[in-house]
C-alpha cells in the first residue's frame, strides 16, 4: 500500500468514524436526511459518486487525482444530478405503483410504505424498470456529455463553465458503445438490479444507497478498466 493509500484510507475512516462510534452524529444526520433532502441529495452524490470516479482513477493509474481530471467539476456535476435522481425517484416511486396498480398487476395501497412483501419487491422492481428505460439513458446521455466537457477544458472550474458545445459532443460520442454496452447491457444487468434493491429501502436512505453505489461501481470500472471495458457504465450511480 502507496503512501496516498494511507492518507486515502485514514481520512476516510476520520469521516465516516464519527458516525458509526456517536449516535447523536448519526441521528444529526438522519434528521438532515429529513429536513434537507434537495440539498443532501446534492451533498451525497457530490461526495460519493465522485469518491468512486477517484478510485476508478486509482485503480486504473495509479493515483486519486491528477491534473485534467477535473475533481471539483465531476463533484459539482454530481451534486447537482444527485438533486435531479432525487426529483426522479420520487417521481417514479410514486407514480409508477399507481399505474401498475391501475393497468397491469393489483396492488396494496401505499404498498411502498409497508414491510417488506412480494407486492413491495414488485412495485420495487417496476419502479426499477420504468426509471431505468425511461429516464436513465437520458440521465447517462448528459452526464456523458458533461464528463466529456470537464475533459476538453482540462479539468478546471474556469473551463468547465465555458458554454457546452452540445452538437459536437453529441457527434463525438462513441454510440455503438453507448447503445451496444452501455443501454443495453449495464441497465438490465446492473442497474435494475441495483435500484431494485434501492427502492426497497426507507426513503430517507435511497439517495445514501444510491450515491453509494458509485463507489461500488467506482472499484468496478477501475478492475474493468484494466481490460480496457468502456468507462460509461458509471453514468448512472
Amino acid at each position: 500500500m502507496k503512501k496516498n493509500d494511507l492518507i486515502f484510507v485514514f481520512c476516510l475512516t476520520a469521516v465516516t468514524a464519527p458516525f458509526l462510534l456517536w449516535e447523536n452524529v448519526m441521528q444529526f444526520y438522519v434528521e438532515a436526511l429529513h429536513s434537507h433532502k434537495i440539498a443532501m441529495s446534492f451533498i451525497q452524490f457530490a461526495l460519493l459518486a465522485t469518491l468512486g470516479e477517484s478510485i476508478a482513477l486509482r485503480i486504473t493509474q495509479g493515483v486519486y487525482n491528477r491534473p485534467g481530471f477535473g475533481l471539483l467539476p465531476r463533484a459539482l456535476v454530481w451534486g447537482c444530478l444527485g438533486v435531479v435522481i432525487k426529483m426522479a425517484f420520487s417521481i417514479f416511486a410514486v407514480g409508477t405503483p399507481e399505474f401498475v396498480g391501475h393497468y397491469v398487476y393489483a396492488l396494496p395501497e401505499k404498498v411502498m410504505a409497508g414491510a417488506f412483501s412480494i407486492h413491495k419487491l414488485i412495485a420495487a422492481f417496476s419502479i426499477s424498470v420504468t426509471m431505468n428505460l425511461m429516464f436513465a439513458p437520458v440521465f447517462m446521455t448528459f452526464h456523458k456529455i458533461t464528463d466529456m466537457h470537464i475533459l476538453k477544458t482540462g479539468g478546471t472550474l474556469k473551463g468547465f463553465f465555458r458554454p457546452i458545445d452540445f452538437a459536437r459532443i453529441l457527434q463525438e460520442i462513441d454510440w455503438s458503445v453507448m447503445w451496444g454496452f452501455v443501454f443495453k447491457k449495464t441497465l438490465p444487468l446492473f442497474w435494475i438490479p441495483a435500484h431494485t434493491v434501492t427502492f426497497l429501502l426507507p426513503p430517507n436512505f435511497q439517495i445514501l444507497f444510491a450515491a453509494a453505489l458509485g463507489i461500488v461501481l467506482g472499484v468496478l470500472l477501475g478492475m474493468a478498466g484494466r481490460k480496457k471495458v468502456p468507462r460509461e457504465v458509471e453514468a448512472f450511480a
